[in-house]
């Protein structure tokens, strides 16, 4: 629930987290009240392409970085139609926005897109208090939404956990649209939307690839039904352990050795396809400044990420799977998460983290050009 309410810096507010902690300060955007999962993104720039990315959905989003807002909100970076995240916690916005691309201030996107936010509040003792306890339930609370303390904490602890969650088909395109190859068309690719980001087709399509954007519940009829020289899965929320839908697409698939690339969700996807668990990480990774390990040429990359679950997968040995031999192809250096995956016996592999990240870093976007390759060695 939400109003629109001019001055929202003047009026007070409150977060409420699950386990009783709670931050005072004012309202930011939209005045009302907003639930979701709280966590901490550690990018100090691309706030348009984070509250726009489909991935946060029902989540409330804690920027670590001090000042947001300052250049404002332009009309060109949006990853998706809307904002997405439920929430947005900052420490000390812009009063004016500076950039010559801005149309309007972020705290006015917000507000006219119906988002609830709170701003002035010790961010940095949020964070902490997030690694330590991890991500959970919370509320942001303004203006008129604001009760005690007891009666607010309960309306929290009442909402539905992130684990369990089913969201990709919430965030989907409902219809499939195709965005065209920029310069001579060379392959044709099948992208299954759990919760895509624009760029992603774009830097298909800056390499001369035609990609048929699907919806989530697209059968292997329909995915085949375009010719496709290569089969993607896309980014996207919630708990990879409800996709069973995705999973056995997937799988069908990959029964058909056609070369697939997996990003982000469409990893957790791989993972299950080919038999490993999935998992939920304590406080996950969210930010563009995340070191991950190629280990297939041993660079070490700064990545763009965004994911609250992982793959439980061996580190340490190649993995026997009903599709061949599967091994663990990128790892994040802060924790030995499984950040991506491989098969040797077939063309398929996928990353746990974001290679088109519009807002940078660009250290993987190499990654396309190698999901190109397996689509010319395929056709070869």
């Amino acid at each position: 629930m939400t109003t629109s309410t001019r001055g929202a810096a003047r009026v007070p507010a409150v977060l409420v987290l699950e386990d009783g902690r709670t931050f005072r300060g004012r309202a930011y955007g939209a005045v009302g009240e907003t639930f979701g999962e709280a966590v901490f993104s550690t990018g100090m720039t691309g706030y348009q392409e984070t509250l726009t990315d489909p991935s946060y959905d029902r989540q409330i989003v804690v920027a670590t970085a001090p000042q947001i807002g300052n250049t404002g909100w332009n009309d060109e970076d949006d990853e998706s139609g809307r904002i997405w995240v439920s929430g947005y916690v900052v420490r000390d916005p812009a009063r004016v926005p500076s950039n010559w691309r801005a149309k309007r201030s972020l705290d006015d996107e917000l507000e006219r897109q119906g988002v609830v936010g709170i701003s002035g509040i010790d961010t940095r003792a949020l964070t902490r208090h997030l690694r330590e306890r991890g991500s959970m339930r919370a509320g942001i609370f303004s203006g008129a939404a604001i009760a005690p303390e007891a009666e607010l904490l309960a309306r929290v602890q009442a909402q539905p956990h992130m684990k369990g969650a089913s969201l990709y088909e919430e965030v989907a395109t409902k219809e499939a649209y195709v965005v065209p190859a920029v310069g001579e068309k060379r392959f044709t690719v099948a992208a299954i939307d759990l919760g895509i980001k624009g760029m992603t087709p774009h830097r298909m399509a800056e390499r001369g690839i035609e990609v048929h954007v699907l919806p989530a519940t697209a059968t292997a009829d329909d995915v085949y039904a375009v010719d496709p020289d290569g089969v993607f899965f896309s980014n996207g929320p919630g708990d990879p352990a409800t996709a069973d839908g995705p999973v056995a697409l997937m799988t069908a698939v990959l029964e058909r050795k056609t070369p697939l690339f997996g990003i982000c969700f469409g990893n957790q996807i791989l993972g299950r396809a080919l038999g490993f668990g999935t998992y939920k990480l304590k406080y996950g990774h969210r930010g563009i400044n995340q070191p991950v390990q190629d280990r297939t040429t041993g660079k070490v990359e700064v990545t763009a990420h965004n994911h609250g679950f992982a793959v439980d997968a061996p580190l340490d040995k190649v993995s026997e799977t009903k599709f061949g031999r599967a091994e663990v192809s990128h790892v994040c250096l802060n924790d030995d998460v499984v950040e991506g995956l491989q098969l040797l016996d077939q063309p398929a592999f996928s990353v746990q983290y974001h290679p088109e990240a519009a807002a940078g870093p660009h250290d993987a976007a190499y990654l396309f050009d190698r999901f190109v390759s397996l689509m010319e060695g395929q056709r070869a």
